[in-house]
């Protein structure tokens, strides 16, 4: 009984703690509004099965694995999407989501990223990018 005794105050410090973890005074701002969705989709030159692979290549040498990115991928249109929605106006696509503006603006401004443009972009005939915040 005694050991029940002293149980039941640390119960209750916990689960005020915990209610406390969860809530949030309205005026408080998040640190970050939401995560950075970073989209690009290159259209080649000379879109042959071969330079399609070699560009997703590229992007997974450079531009995997930087700091702050929570997911990456790298990949070719899919010939089976045809439908009258499709924008089939890209060859390559590349998706990162960075945790936050910071870790994108830290991969803009990465060497690894230039040395990928400046290796690659020869053969690129449009270059379309989309951002956006998301959670």
């Amino acid at each position: 009984m005694k050991r029940m005794l002293y149980l039941a105050p640390a119960l209750a410090i916990v689960a005020v703690v915990a209610l406390r973890a969860g809530a949030t005074r309205e005026d408080e701002k998040p640190a970050s509004p939401g995560q950075i969705a970073h989209m690009v989709y290159f259209k080649l030159k000379d879109a042959s099965h071969a330079n399609r692979q070699k560009l997703v290549d590229a992007c997974k040498k450079y531009l995997d694995r930087h700091v702050g990115t929570v997911y990456f991928s790298a990949g070719v249109i899919g010939d089976e999407f045809k439908s009258k929605f499709n924008d089939r106006d890209w060859d390559v696509a590349l998706h990162l989501v960075f945790k936050d503006k910071v870790a994108h603006d830290k991969f803009r401004d990465h060497p690894r990223r230039k040395q990928f443009i400046e290796e690659n972009k020869d053969n690129w005939a449009k270059v379309r990018v989309f951002d956006a915040v998301v959670q």
